[in-house]
């Protein structure tokens, strides 16, 4: 037997399903009445001696189970899936009709009709419908097993795009196990009614919710690597529509990078973002790169680590790796060794609070590129209790590493900052601001090393942000929890924010701040209903609740203050901060000094005075909206 094309001719009757089972069910009602005055006379009487009437008799069963079966909601259930759930309902359905149908025969006195059969019809009826139900479970089980390896059908597809990615991927995850691909969507008007790969094109995009609910699908797989990003996200708007599970297929950059078209994964926020690929200078930045030895600090992390690929990947002499946690250099050092076993790696635990081990290691290993990646971010936690320590290590941290590059000759120092330097209402972003202003001072003292720094908004994916904590919470259950609803944040990609930053590092000259081009801002809680969505869950499932605004916390994030502007660099992306730094230079080490020898000033009341003195900028959150 063609087992494919059964399963073809089962997808193409599905959409008729309710009308084919009621059907098949009152063909049964029939036979079994049959069976049962086959039963009750023998073989030589049981169709003569029946009374005339006796037709319309069993055409009113008929009528009357058909209407019984269609009350309980017997049609629509699935044969595939039939068990003892489905039996009960079929046992309800068979007693009602029987027992009525009974009355009404003995109430019509039509006593010609054997009331062994009026009393034997349900049983044989029940046994009928259910050994029909379970021999079709058996025959497309076997089916399945037949096709995929397995007789468990887990995962019952529409892919959105019969392109070539469609294709492979059709021919990669047919025959695993566990996947059935029942047909594809497209918008061209000369695929509909063909087939790809064995697979119909049965519609247009947005028809995803209409073929879903008709086919039994179980998931949806966007397979568009090459459409443009609005595209792609008007595909995953309308499969969200379905509230099913939604995946894609790789992007054409995961594909360049060695990933597969079968390798379907989750929808990701970056997919959400409608953002369009990064054109880089790669010429222009493995001239800044290769041959060079480049020092990260805060390796482990999220930023960092994602920058020591980026630079693995334009053949440095060396990479030096500066982290305080053991695991986080342990994971990065691992993995660069198997992606890139011929560059060479200094592994090294240290803190940028540590100045003489700052200055030893760059006398040592004489890094020429230097990226400043460690930092502590989280907001909240920075702003009770630990304002000391933030300033410590954001902005003393940061003068360890410039001084110790300037007095080694590095040849670029590149700070890693934030939004929440503009206007900072927080503990954390004053520090980075305070950060910036010793990266202009360091520039302004006539060094060789180029000091510059680069400010961009939230990272998809970085530890401690908005996202893991969304998809932990989802797949919890519930609920999300979002601070506020009018709450709104730039996001980037990890690796997009990386490749910006090796570009600004190339092309930068010192004292400059460059300005990531982050697109619209998005809306948080936004973001969390296309999650629930897109995860095959409804708001009704899992809820969102806001927790309110939590301390030093921003409605919304800058880029520039309103006292600054910008100009444009060779690249889109990318834009020079025009800063209107109201310290001079000379302010910033005496005040850094101060903070860091006096320690009456370690609390967090201290903390905040000292940041207002050299910020006049920096302000309470709840005097800022």
């Amino acid at each position: 037997m063609n087992w494919l094309s059964l399963d073809a001719f089962l997808t193409r009757i599905r959409p008729q399903r309710e009308r084919l089972a009621l059907a098949l069910d009152a063909l049964m009602v029939v036979l079994t009445w049959q069976a049962t005055y086959l039963f009750r006379l023998g073989f030589e009487r049981w169709f003569s001696a029946r009374p005339d009437y006796d037709h319309w008799v069993m055409l009113g069963f008929v009528a009357l189970y058909a209407l019984v079966l269609q009350l309980l909601h017997v049609p629509k259930g699935m044969w595939r899936f039939s068990g003892f759930g489905e039996v009960k309902r079929l046992a309800a359905a068979c007693a009602i009709a029987g027992l009525v149908g009974a009355t009404l025969v003995l109430m019509a006195q039509l006593t010609a009709v054997p009331r062994a059969v009026l009393a034997l019809h349900p049983i044989f009826t029940l046994m009928g419908l259910a050994m029909m139900r379970m021999g079709y479970r058996m025959l497309y089980e076997h089916m399945r097993s037949r096709i995929s390896g397995s007789a468990h059908e887990q995962r019952r597809a529409l892919v959105m795009g019969a392109g070539d990615a469609g294709r492979l991927l059709v021919a990669g995850i047919q025959h695993s196990q566990g996947w059935v691909v029942v047909g594809f969507l497209d918008d061209a008007n000369e695929k509909r009614g063909a087939r790809v790969a064995g697979v119909p094109v049965l519609g247009a995009l947005a028809e995803a919710q209409r073929f879903a609910e008709l086919h039994g699908i179980t998931h949806l797989v966007v397979a568009m690597p090459s459409a443009t990003t609005a595209q792609r996200r008007r595909a995953l708007d309308l499969a969200g529509q379905a509230g099913l599970p939604v995946l894609t297929v790789p992007s054409s950059q995961e594909l360049l990078a060695g990933r597969h078209v079968e390798q379907v994964r989750d929808i990701e926020p970056e997919d959400l973002l409608g953002r369009e690929p990064v054109e880089l200078d790669e010429g222009g930045i493995g001239e800044c790169l290769c041959g060079k030895t480049v020092l990260v600090t805060g390796a482990g992390g999220s930023i960092g680590s994602e920058l020591c690929r980026q630079v693995a990947r334009y053949g440095p002499a060396g990479i030096v790796l500066y982290e305080l946690s053991e695991f986080a250099l342990y994971t990065i050092e691992q993995e660069l060794n198997e992606k890139f076993p011929c560059i060479p790696l200094v592994r090294l635990i240290g803190d940028v609070k540590d100045l003489e081990h700052m200055r030893h290691v760059f006398a040592k290993h004489k890094p020429q590129i230097v990226f400043h990646a460690a930092a502590y971010k989280h907001v909240p936690l920075m702003e009770e209790e630990n304002a000391w320590a933030a300033l410590r290590n954001n902005t003393l941290g940061t003068y360890h590493a410039a001084q110790a590059a300037a007095e080694h000759g590095a040849e670029r120092f590149v700070l890693i900052s934030t939004d929440k330097a503009v206007n900072p209402t927080n503990v954390m972003g004053a520090t980075k601001r305070a950060a910036e202003l010793v990266i202009s001072h360091m520039a302004a003292q006539g060094h060789a090393t180029r000091f510059m720094a680069v400010r961009f908004g939230n990272v998809l994916g970085s530890s401690g942000s908005v996202i893991p904590k969304f998809k932990e919470q989802i797949a919890r259950g519930g609920p999300v929890t979002v601070t506020h609803p009018e709450i709104t944040r730039y996001f980037m990609t990890i690796p997009e924010a990386a490749r910006l930053v090796v570009q600004a590092a190339a092309i930068g000259e010192t004292g400059q701040v460059y300005v990531l081009d982050m697109g619209e801002p998005v809306r948080i809680v936004d973001l969390a209903r296309d999650m629930i969505r897109l995860s095959g869950h409804g708001l009704d499932e899992i809820a969102i609740e806001f927790s309110g605004l939590r301390p030093g916390e921003k409605l919304y994030e800058e880029l520039l203050a309103d006292s600054d502007t910008s100009l444009p660099t060779a690249f889109s992306v990318l834009r020079i901060a025009r800063l209107d730094d109201r310290v001079a230079a000379h302010q910033v080490m005496p005040w850094l000094m101060s903070a860091a020898c006096d320690p009456q000033s370690r609390g967090d009341e201290s903390v905040r005075r000292s940041l207002q003195a050299l910020l006049a900028e920096f302000r309470a959150a709840s005097a800022r909206p």
